[in-house]
């Protein structure tokens, strides 16, 4: 089983929202997913200033050219960010001062930044006036997905209207407390037939019997299993510095602020994703195979 991981922000100590990305550390990352079985990744850059996103967009894409090994492995990019709603619970990890409303100028920045690499961006449709910058991305066969977002039902149509096609990591990016009935994730759900979605399998972002719950609902067909893995993923328990913020990683292997607050990222591997949906959901390989591995390819194909 060859899992492809659409949300990869670091690994195995290595950062790629950092502003010094070596050749030797990105070396490092792709042995790491390879001995844990991954054969394709979106390599994950977050909100920032938007100079700083293209210079370490730039950088990887450079690194990168240097060895057909890592080519085959990174397949492209996933920008998140940072058209999101700088709502506090919904702008999650992501700082906030530097999340701002989308614009095309900004995105052909960022584009020309990732090489011709961009798979997937995720954006908050409210924050995509006339949803301008959707339309320019489906017309260039990227991906266009929602998250850090919470467009009225009606929004959430019109985005889909103009390509918007995935929902990132339902259940994240939006606050503990919610509406009861309408809310970021009904909204979501009322429009499964229209959405592929993902999410975080790791017991702590969703409670796997949450998780199942979804999954009941909307079905297997149209949803993929991300780690949205960042540096400390692989590396066991203990205090870590990362994403420009102290992390700290609890026994049960979860990304957490110093105070235990709230989570910052995620430091699943894809191994485990594979046991968790094996023990705790009880999937057979054929399925989990069509979480990790079939649907992740098929929704970039779709996309083209």
């Amino acid at each position: 089983m060859a899992a492809f991981d659409l949300q990869v922000n670091g690994y195995a100590g290595v950062d790629f929202n950092g502003d010094l990305l070596s050749a030797d550390e990105l070396g490092r990352v792709c042995d790491a997913l390879s001995k844990d079985g991954v054969g394709g990744i979106l390599a994950t850059f977050i909100t920032d200033d938007l100079g700083v996103m293209c210079s370490r967009m730039e950088n990887l894409v450079r690194i990168r050219e240097e060895n057909r090994e890592w080519r085959d492995l990174i397949r492209g990019i996933h920008i998140e960010g940072p058209f999101l709603n700088e709502t506090r619970g919904y702008i999650g990890a992501h700082p906030v001062e530097h999340a701002k409303r989308a614009d095309i100028e900004s995105m052909e920045r960022l584009l020309d930044a990732a090489g011709g690499l961009t798979k997937i961006v995720t954006l908050a449709p409210e924050r995509d006036e006339g949803f301008a910058v959707t339309r320019f991305l489906v017309e260039r066969g990227i991906c266009v997905a929602a998250g850090h977002c919470d467009p009225p039902v009606e929004e959430l149509k019109g985005a889909i209207g103009a390509g918007l096609k995935m929902f990132t990591h339902l259940g994240n990016g939006c606050p503990m407390a919610l509406n009861r009935h309408d809310n970021i994730i009904q909204r979501v759900l009322s429009l499964r037939d229209d959405l592929w979605i993902s999410f975080i399998p790791d017991g702590a972002h969703v409670p796997f019997a949450t998780l199942k719950n979804y999954l009941d609902l909307v079905g297997t067909d149209r949803v993929v299993m991300v780690t949205d893995a960042i540096a400390a993923a692989g590396m066991g328990p203990g205090d870590y510095h990362f994403l420009g913020r102290d992390v700290r990683i609890g026994d049960d292997l979860v990304a957490r602020s110093p105070d235990g607050s709230h989570l910052i990222g995620s430091t699943i591997t894809m191994p485990r994703v594979a046991e968790n949906l094996e023990r705790e959901l009880g999937f057979p390989e054929s399925e989990i195979r069509k979480l990790i591995e079939e649907n992740p390819r098929t929704l970039i194909e779709e996309s083209k």
